[in-house]
């Protein structure tokens, strides 16, 4: 639950006394206050318009201190007996009297988003302090900040509409993954469009009832209005529609058929995202939309995406994603939102650009400070040159304090090596055949080989075989037949795509590499959790209250306790932020092992990857051209299937 927080505002002016109607009685406050009775609204009551109060801050205050009543109960609660209360995220806002006229008379027309003057906080922690967002109809945000910052948080505070959003614009929110239940995947888009849908609806039942001869008369021309309905939102192509969104996030023909039960929870978030794309909201908000999706999808939606005429904000680590789809970036960073027009590569260059510059002034101001105050402690006791000390301490007083900028911390990883020669081969699949059931082959005749020098990247639409292959070459699946060969020496290290979600919650970072390699000092244990950016108090907090980069990290430190000497990657970056991935992709091309990875991030795959396999068709193939081969491959397919 999400609490939300709606305060109108008052004008300030001078400050006057007040006569209170009646003697106000402390004690009575302090009881009302301790039990939770919210004493404030009565007081505010009386407050005078003239009030010198800025009385915007005073209403975020209020709403903080409610927030915290309510926090304190829930705390009082737990201690009793009643089950742990999670964090909760909470946001305030002062009111715009103006918005609020407009949104009553029901004036507002504009689909345009402002968000002016607001709080957001996860628990006791402030994510982010007066600040504002802006979205202007039809562009396309992409909104960027380190792991654990509160960009999810701040798009689910929109979400629930926690902060104010005018009553008529439409949000959908991509969040949760759609119940399995015995709908067809194809219709369980269609609803989506409700309008429609009841429509529909309403046609059928009139058409029952007029050729059962229950009519009473007036059902034609209700069919009549019902029709010209339907043709003015084109609701004949909306199948066609459907169809097509589904079949470019993956969906085969036969697969739209299935029942929604019947997918997978990665299947069923590709669904969601496919029935919001359908369903076209006023403003569309997406959270790592390419996490569940292979290559082929996000370059489907990158396409699909810059075609969309309503607003987009998205959440992404995905440079090149964000590269093709983003017209504008917003940067949260320091409890604030700073937004800048274009693409990534465009936002990196002008950032960069500011903090020189800001750098520069502060500098240069400090410098002239320096110089001001040398002035004025020469001659601070000289009565001859006391009017120009004044005036020097005037200009001081004067100067806006400016601020040096505020370097984000580097998170670095650091892979141990656990490098000696072997003779090879080092891994091999030698015709290797598997299934899971016996008329439903994944794999016939597949042979790879890896050695300690490999740096090798696992391509391929999902379901074609990937994550599987990485289990028989670790041993995890025994081949139906053919030989899987893998050196005496060898010691791989595993990250899965849902190990963070495989992480004991309940415990903190420190306590859970504890508990799966006992016997070391908590200093070691804190020493290899700082590996991968945990320090501090993150690394005895819970893992459940940890961002979901926060985890992945300490999963990193967990799977390279043992120091491997050949790693096999399933979708690292899932989660991560752009600067973690940087450093992962660093410390992966220090490291002097092995390494088979499976992703879709193509930035990474670039940084990292010398061989790329294309998994499908029962078989592995290799591809000599690396990532831009692949790309035109699939680029050609859309064009032959008609996507682009």
């Amino acid at each position: 639950m999400y609490n939300t927080l709606h305060l109108d505002s008052e004008n300030s002016g001078r400050d006057t006394q007040v006569l209170l109607d009646a003697p106000i009685q402390i004690s009575k406050m302090a009881d009302n206050y301790d039990s939770g009775v919210d004493v404030l609204p009565g007081l505010l009551l009386k407050r005078n318009q003239n009030s010198m109060v800025n009385s915007k801050k005073l209403e975020k205050a209020e709403a903080r201190l409610k927030a915290k009543q309510n926090k304190k109960q829930e705390r009082d609660s737990s201690k009793s007996g009643n089950p742990l209360v999670l964090e909760e995220a909470s946001a305030s806002q002062a009111a715009s009297k103006k918005e609020t006229r407009l949104e009553t008379s029901g004036k507002n027309k504009s689909y345009d988003v402002r968000i002016e003057n607001f709080d957001v906080s996860f628990g006791e922690r402030v994510l982010l302090t007066g600040a504002d967002l802006n979205l202007a109809y039809g562009r396309r945000y992409g909104l960027v900040g380190r792991n654990g910052l509160g960009k999810t948080t701040l798009l689910k505070m929109i979400a629930s509409r926690s902060l104010r959003i005018p009553s008529h614009i439409s949000i959908l929110h991509v969040e949760q993954e759609v119940a399995g239940d015995d709908t067809p995947a194809l219709q369980s888009v269609l609803e989506c469009d409700t309008t429609r849908e009841s429509l529909l609806k309403e046609e059928k039942e009139l058409t029952t009832r007029v050729n059962s001869g229950r009519g009473e008369g007036t059902e034609g021309t209700r069919l009549s209005e019902i029709y010209a309905a339907l043709e003015e939102i084109e609701a004949d192509k909306a199948p066609a529609r459907a169809s097509v969104i589904l079949a470019g996030l993956g969906f085969s023909a036969k697969m739209q058929q299935q029942t929604t039960k019947e997918f997978s929870g990665g299947w069923r978030m590709r669904l969601a995202l496919a029935r919001a794309l359908f369903a076209r909201p006023d403003l569309l908000l997406l959270d790592e939309p390419t996490n569940m999706l292979d290559v082929k999808a996000i370059i489907w939606l990158e396409n699909y995406l810059q075609t969309w005429q309503s607003t987009i904000l998205v959440v992404s680590h995905d440079r090149n994603f964000l590269n093709a789809v983003a017209t504008d970036v917003i940067h949260l960073h320091s409890q604030r939102l700073d937004s800048y027009r274009g693409d990534f590569e465009n936002f990196v260059k002008i950032k960069e650009e500011r903090l020189k510059n800001q750098q520069r002034e502060y500098e240069a101001q400090k410098q002239y400070r320096e110089h001001i105050q040398v002035f004025i402690d020469r001659f601070r006791y000289n009565a001859n040159r006391a009017s120009q000390v004044q005036s020097k301490l005037k200009l001081l007083e004067k100067l806006p304090k400016l601020k040096p900028v505020d370097k984000e911390s580097e998170v670095t990883f650091k892979f141990p090596d656990g490098f000696e020669k072997f003779s090879p081969p080092i891994l091999q699949l030698d015709e290797v055949d598997f299934y899971y059931e016996p008329d439903h082959f994944i794999f016939r005749g597949l042979s790879v080989s890896a050695d300690l020098d490999s740096r090798i990247c696992v391509v391929g639409e999902n379901g074609a075989g990937k994550s599987t292959m990485l289990k028989i070459l670790m041993g995890e699946l025994a081949p139906v037949h053919g030989i899987r060969h893998a050196h005496r020496n060898l010691k791989i290290g595993y990250f899965s795509q849902h190990h963070v979600d495989q992480l004991d919650l309940d415990i903190s970072a420190t306590e859970l590499l504890a508990k799966k390699f006992p016997g070391k000092t908590e200093e070691e244990y804190r020493h290899q959790l700082g590996c991968y950016g945990v320090s501090g108090e993150l690394a005895v907090r819970p893992v459940a209250s940890l961002s979901g980069g926060q985890k992945s990290r300490v999963a990193f430190a967990q799977m390279t306790m043992p120091c491997p000497n050949f790693y096999i990657l399933d979708e690292p970056t899932n989660h991560l932020d752009m600067e973690t991935i940087e450093s992962l992709a660093k410390a992966l091309n220090a490291f002097r092992g092995g390494l088979i990875l499976v992703s879709h991030d193509e930035r990474f795959i670039r940084l990292v990857c010398q061989g790329l396999w294309v998994c499908g068709e029962g078989t592995v193939k290799r591809i000599e051209g690396g990532f831009d081969e692949y790309r035109d491959i699939l680029q050609e397919q859309f064009r032959k299937e008609g996507f682009l």
